[in-house]
Parts: structure tokens; sequence; C-alpha cells
């Protein structure tokens, strides 16, 4: 007698669904080869699909799809990408590209929050919501933009620019957010709750330089110590545990001590690429989980109450975005004829610490939680699902 769907125990349930998540990404696989469709805009759409059945037809609230298993595996995916990220920002490299790095990523961020944040203002939202939503604009999901570089095989300056601009673009994200927040206490709730928030921010981003540096500096000692192969495997995969981990517990920053962690054993190990390489080789499985449970966070229920402010958010976003990216470009002067001057757009995929960021600001406004939460989901999914397709663009226009 077959079972029943209630009496399902919960680990076989976690298992199965676990099975049909990466067994869809066979599936993306198959339509990006046939299309010019990217298979991560493939997989937020196969998440939005699980959301759209869990919520509509069986009536399920928003989030369950594997209780209390999707969050560590969204952590660890995302400091996979953040590690390897560091593991670009070699002296030698930022000898190069350091200085078109940070004017870029400068504008980018200046130009978008100011764009978003004035815009809903002068739209009539109210000050809290255009601040807030005004600096979580700012994180950029390096996932996305990192994948579809590694798929396009690019290698020129403008490929290095965003590898190096998504590696930073978390910590700008990190101190405007506190700093924002920190302001708005001082407004509208006392200074006492302004300075809360910024000791906070402070921590967050020093905390995770100190996690990084404790964790990065004897790996950078060992790695290359062990023989390849297997060891080496498991000694890459206890970076990547301990720092998800360890960050959580800290309450700092997991992707920028990721990105320290990778950037001390890139610069300080000898044979540092056997580490990268090896979490290169089992990354993919992580970031399906991470682009499907993305989309299948999505509330669909509390979506109408925010479509104003969502339209508003995605075209000021997507215009900051541009305008920024055309500013940083103007002013490198030097290396400008090398880079498209729309390559903000390159720039709009958000993920994972947009939604935190959100989290964190419906719990400081609650008047506005529900509007705040329902707008960053909503334009995550949107930018997760057009970002990658924008990057291809950006990567595909002639210098």
């Amino acid at each position: 007698m077959l079972p029943v769907v209630n009496d399902l125990p919960p680990a076989a349930a976690a298992l199965i669904v676990l099975g049909g998540l990466l067994a869809s990404s066979i599936f993306a696989d198959a339509v990006a080869s046939r299309t010019r469709l990217p298979r991560i805009s493939l997989l937020v759409l196969v998440g939005l699909s699980v959301a759209i059945v869990q919520q509509l037809v069986l009536g399920l609230p928003a989030g369950r799809l594997l209780d209390g298993l999707g969050e560590p595996l969204v952590q660890v995916a995302l400091v996979m990408v953040a590690f390897l990220l560091g593991g670009e920002l070699t002296l030698a490299r930022l000898r190069t590209t350091g200085p078109l790095i940070l004017i870029v990523s400068l504008s980018v961020v200046g130009v978008g929050a100011l764009a978003v944040g004035l815009g809903l203002w002068a739209l009539g939202f109210p000050l809290a919501v255009a601040v807030s939503l005004a600096a979580i604009s700012v994180a950029t999901d390096p996932a996305a933009v990192q994948e579809s570089i590694h798929a396009s095989g690019d290698t020129r300056l403008r490929a290095r620019l965003l590898l190096g601009i998504v590696a930073i673009d978390d910590a700008w994200g990190i101190l405007v957010f506190g700093l924002a927040m920190s302001v708005l206490g001082w407004g509208l709730q006392g200074a006492a709750g302004g300075e809360h928030l910024l000791l906070e921010a402070v921590w967050e981003l020093g905390g995770a330089l100190l996690l990084g540096a404790v964790i990065g500096l004897p790996a950078a000692w060992l790695t290359g110590r062990l023989a390849p192969g297997q060891p080496t495997q498991v000694e890459a995969i206890a970076l990547i545990l301990l720092l998800a981990g360890l960050s959580t517990w800290l309450g700092v920053s997991s992707l920028l001590a990721a990105m320290v962690t990778g950037m001390l054993i890139a610069n300080l190990s000898r044979h540092h690429t056997r580490s990268f390489s090896e979490i290169e080789h089992i990354e993919w499985p992580f970031l399906v989980f991470f682009f499907v449970l993305s989309g299948a966070s999505v509330d669909l229920l509390h979506l109408h109450e925010a479509q104003g402010l969502i339209l508003a958010y995605l075209a000021l976003r997507l215009a900051g975005r541009l305008l920024g990216g055309m500013l940083g470009v103007r002013l490198a002067r030097v290396r400008q004829a090398d880079l498209p001057r729309d390559i903000g757009l390159a720039l709009t995929p958000q993920a994972g610490v947009a939604m935190g960021m959100a989290l964190l600001a419906a719990e400081r406004f609650p008047e506005h939680g529900t509007l705040l939460l329902s707008t960053v989901v909503a334009s995550t999914l949107v930018f997760e699902t057009v970002g990658p397709m924008l990057v291809r663009r950006v990567l595909r226009e002639a210098s």
C-alpha cells in the first residue's frame, strides 16, 4: 500500500525535495542549452513555480519548503561564492584593476542609493521606507554575477572588474545599511537607537575582517601542504563550514569573512589554487538550492499590498545602476575605452543579503514590515531572473 503524503517522515520529505531541486537543474541546463536564457533565471522561475503550487494550490505558507534546512544551504552557497571571489583579489590583479574597481563601485553605490532614496521620497512614500530601500538597493548578488561570467568564459577587463566589484559590494551594502539605520534611529527613535545600530554595523564589518583573518592566516599556511585530492577537498569544505557557522554565531558578515579568507589564501599561499579548485567542483549543487529557494521564498499572498512600491523600486534601482555605471566609466578615463557605458546593468541581481537587510529593517520599523518585505522579495525575484540576462548583454557588447 502506498504511503500517504501527510504521513511522510520529515527526513524523507527533505531528501525528496533536495533530489527534486537538483533534478530541476538538469531541466534548466537542457532548456538553457537550446535557448539564450541563463540557467540561473530558469532556476529562479522553477522556484517561483514551487511557490505557486505551495501557496496557491496547497494553501501552505511561504518559506516552508525545507523548513530549517533551507537557510544553512543558502548560507553555505553564498560563503562558497564569497570565498572564490576573494581568491580573485590577488595583489597583482589589484595593482591593475584596484583603483578602477573602487571608482566604479563607489559610483554605482552612491548614485544608486540616491536614486532609490530620493525617488521614493519624492513619490510620497514614508521616509523610513525610502531610506531603508535605498540602503538595501546597494547589495548585489555575487552568485548570479559570478555564475553568469563563468558560463560566458569572458576574461576581459569588464569581467574582471565585475568580479572585483561584487567581491566588495556587500561590504559597501552593510556599511550603507548600518549608517542609514543609525540616521533613521537618531531622527525617528532617538540617539540611543541610532548608536546601537551603528555599533552593530561596525561589529558586522570589523568582526568579519577579524574572523576572516583568524581562519585565513592558518589556512594559507596549511593549504598546499596536504596531498592533492581528498585531503584538500576536506580542507576546503572545512573552511566553508567553519566560516558559515562561526559568522552566524558571532553575528558578522559571512560574505565579508569568506572573502577575506579567500584573499589571504590567494596572496599568501604558493599552492592556493588547490582549495579554490576543490570548491569550484562542489559549488554548483549548492547554488542550485540557493537560486530555487530564492524563487520559492516569494510570498504571493501579500504582493498586491506593495504593487506601486515594487514597480517604483524596480525602475529606480535599474536607473540608479545604469547612471552610476555610466558615471564610473566616465570618471575612469584611462580605461573607459575597454568598458561599456551600461556596465552598471550587470550589477542588478540581488538576493540573500538584500533579504537579510529587509528582515532587519522590518524588525526596526514593524509598521512598514510587510511593505518592505514584499517589495524586496518580489524585486529579488525580478532581478534574479532578469539580472543574469543583463550580465550576458553587457559581456556581449563590443569594446
